[in-house]
Protein backbone atom coordinates (compact mmCIF):
# COMPACT_ATOMS: atom_id res chain seq x y z
CA UNK A 1 0.00 0.00 0.00
CA UNK A 2 2.90 2.38 0.66
CA UNK A 3 3.87 2.05 -3.00
CA UNK A 4 0.31 2.91 -4.04
CA UNK A 5 0.27 5.95 -1.78
CA UNK A 6 3.61 7.07 -3.23
CA UNK A 7 2.36 6.64 -6.80
CA UNK A 8 -0.81 8.58 -6.00
CA UNK A 9 1.16 11.43 -4.42
CA UNK A 10 3.45 11.57 -7.43
CA UNK A 11 0.50 11.50 -9.83
CA UNK A 12 -1.15 14.35 -7.93
CA UNK A 13 2.07 16.33 -8.56
CA UNK A 14 1.91 15.57 -12.28
CA UNK A 15 4.80 13.08 -12.32
CA UNK A 16 4.56 11.28 -15.66
CA UNK A 17 7.03 8.64 -14.44
CA UNK A 18 4.51 7.67 -11.78
CA UNK A 19 1.98 6.96 -14.52
CA UNK A 20 4.61 4.94 -16.37
CA UNK A 21 5.33 2.93 -13.20
CA UNK A 22 1.63 2.29 -12.58
CA UNK A 23 1.19 1.22 -16.21
CA UNK A 24 4.16 -1.13 -16.08
CA UNK A 25 2.87 -2.72 -12.88
CA UNK A 26 -0.82 -2.97 -13.67
CA UNK A 27 -1.51 -2.77 -17.41
CA UNK A 28 -1.40 -6.56 -17.90
CA UNK A 29 -4.15 -7.03 -15.30
CA UNK A 30 -6.26 -4.17 -16.68
CA UNK A 31 -5.90 -5.45 -20.23
CA UNK A 32 -6.50 -9.07 -19.21
CA UNK A 33 -9.83 -8.26 -17.58
CA UNK A 34 -10.92 -6.17 -20.54
CA UNK A 35 -10.05 -8.78 -23.14
CA UNK A 36 -11.77 -11.55 -21.16
CA UNK A 37 -14.97 -9.54 -20.75
CA UNK A 38 -15.15 -8.01 -24.22
CA UNK A 39 -13.56 -10.83 -26.20
CA UNK A 40 -11.75 -8.24 -28.29
CA UNK A 41 -8.06 -7.38 -28.11
CA UNK A 42 -8.67 -4.07 -29.89
CA UNK A 43 -11.41 -3.04 -27.48
CA UNK A 44 -9.29 -4.15 -24.52
CA UNK A 45 -6.45 -1.93 -25.73
CA UNK A 46 -8.77 1.08 -25.88
CA UNK A 47 -10.17 0.35 -22.43
CA UNK A 48 -6.66 -0.01 -21.00
CA UNK A 49 -5.69 3.36 -22.48
CA UNK A 50 -8.84 4.97 -21.08
CA UNK A 51 -8.35 3.53 -17.59
CA UNK A 52 -4.81 4.89 -17.37
CA UNK A 53 -5.86 8.21 -18.92
CA UNK A 54 -8.48 8.51 -16.17
CA UNK A 55 -5.83 7.83 -13.55
CA UNK A 56 -3.63 10.54 -15.05
CA UNK A 57 -6.44 13.08 -15.39
CA UNK A 58 -8.02 12.41 -11.97
CA UNK A 59 -5.48 10.75 -9.68
CA UNK A 60 -7.40 11.97 -6.64
CA UNK A 61 -10.28 9.66 -7.52
CA UNK A 62 -8.13 6.77 -6.33
CA UNK A 63 -7.99 6.60 -2.54
CA UNK A 64 -5.47 4.12 -1.10
CA UNK A 65 -7.50 3.90 2.12
CA UNK A 66 -10.15 1.96 0.18
CA UNK A 67 -7.92 -0.62 -1.48
CA UNK A 68 -4.98 -1.15 -3.76
CA UNK A 69 -4.30 0.73 -6.96
CA UNK A 70 -4.42 -2.55 -8.85
CA UNK A 71 -7.92 -3.26 -7.51
CA UNK A 72 -9.08 0.27 -8.42
CA UNK A 73 -7.70 -0.01 -11.96
CA UNK A 74 -9.06 -3.52 -12.53
CA UNK A 75 -12.48 -2.47 -11.24
CA UNK A 76 -12.54 0.45 -13.68
CA UNK A 77 -11.51 -1.92 -16.47
CA UNK A 78 -14.24 -4.38 -15.54
CA UNK A 79 -16.83 -1.61 -15.42
CA UNK A 80 -15.84 -0.15 -18.80
CA UNK A 81 -15.67 -3.62 -20.34
CA UNK A 82 -19.11 -4.55 -19.06
CA UNK A 83 -20.57 -1.32 -20.40
CA UNK A 84 -19.11 -1.94 -23.85
CA UNK A 85 -20.22 -5.56 -23.86
CA UNK A 86 -23.76 -4.56 -22.91
CA UNK A 87 -23.88 -1.99 -25.71
CA UNK A 88 -22.54 -4.22 -28.48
Amino acid sequence: MAEDEDLRARLLCGDLRALEAAYDLHAPSVYGVAVRVTGSAATAEVITEEVFAALWERPGSYDPRHGTLRAWLVTRSLHESALRSAVS
